[in-house]
């Protein structure tokens, strides 16, 4: 990467809940954020609104930037998955942002990994390293479940793959799987892996397990299941919330798989940190190495969490400052 000295750029990080911004430099080359912001996405009716509200902030203005976005990105044009906002690269050119670069979150995710400092990583099993030639993926439940990898040509060149991996079609792994997804099935048809990994999704599963045990639910809000699941983790919550883990380690080994990612595989997202000693207790490390004959391949892999809250916008600095 070729890194400019010289510039304050924006970086963003928006989801469908959520919408944070910073400042950056590259010092030493490493990206270093300043002047945070966050804001309830709900709290101004456009994007455009939102991110010149943060720019007024700040006291020397940004010439230019990269933001992070929970959707895909189609021709400088983004249309959020889990949020009314829309918004293009053109739109925020007005804003005095020249280039600016939208990209996916799971993409900046990919790249703000690498950079997360060791402190700020949390393992959920396997080795300390993986190969560091190797690809990494990233992928995670929050409001939806997003997925990436960063391909690695072991020569040092580096390149983001974003993806829209968290609607690939969800592959249950024994008989009380078998039967969520036909209950599912009946409410969508097509269940991918958001529909049960997320927030919204981790209601859905509450709600088919308590029909499969032939009694009634009345939680209707996820984040009460994860409560009481961890306050008793024996309960019907705490159920749920394991079966929810062991899925995601099923899934996460399932992506390792496909993307080759033997330089590691890391959980983002705002609910792992939220349950992390529950996770950790989980059988999420389990699952992740099920795969048969490639369970030798999958142990040598390892697996953390990014405890990091603004991971996203690392990674959206080091496109901001990269030469294109």
């Amino acid at each position: 990467m070729t890194i400019a000295w010289d510039r304050t750029l924006l970086v963003g990080d928006v989801g469908g809940t959520n919408a944070r911004f910073a400042i950056a430099h590259m010092v030493n080359g490493r990206p270093v954020l300043e002047h945070h912001d966050s804001f309830p996405a709900e709290t101004y009716p456009t994007f455009l609104e939102g991110v010149k509200a943060f720019i007024d902030g700040c006291e020397v203005k940004p010439t230019g930037g990269v933001i992070a976005v929970a959707g895909p990105v189609t021709d400088g044009e983004i249309d959020l998955t889990n949020s009314p906002w829309r918004v293009s690269e053109m739109e925020l050119q007005t804003l005095g942002l020249n280039p600016v670069r939208l990209i996916n979150d799971f993409e900046a995710l990919a790249w703000g990994a690498p950079v997360v400092p060791d402190a700020e990583l949390a393992s959920l099993g396997g080795p300390q390293e993986g190969d560091d030639k190797a690809a990494i993926a990233v992928l995670g439940p929050g409001t939806g479940f997003g997925v990436s990898a960063l391909a690695r040509d072991g020569r040092g060149g580096e390149i983001a793959m974003p993806s829209e991996g968290g609607h690939a079609c969800f592959a249950p792994g024994d008989p009380i799987e078998d039967e969520i997804l036909r209950i599912l099935r009946r409410r969508y048809e097509r269940v991918s892996i958001e529909r049960l990994i997320c927030g919204p999704g981790l209601l859905n599963m509450h709600r088919a397990l308590a029909e499969i045990d032939g009694r009634e639910t009345h939680i209707d809000d996820p984040a009460l299941i994860t409560a009481e699941a961890l306050e008793d983790p024996r309960g019907h919550c705490g159920a749920t919330l394991a079966r929810f883990c062991a899925i995601l380690g099923a899934v996460a080994g399932d992506i390792a798989l496909t993307t080759g990612s033997r330089g590691g595989v890391y959980i983002a997202g705002g609910i792992a940190p939220r349950i992390l000693p529950f996770l950790k207790a989980s059988p999420f490390r389990e699952r992740f190495e099920r795969k048969g004959r490639f369970k030798d391949y999958m142990a040598a892999i390892p697996t953390k969490v990014i405890l990091h809250k603004h991971a996203a916008l690392l990674g959206a600095a080091r496109v901001a400052f990269s030469a294109n």
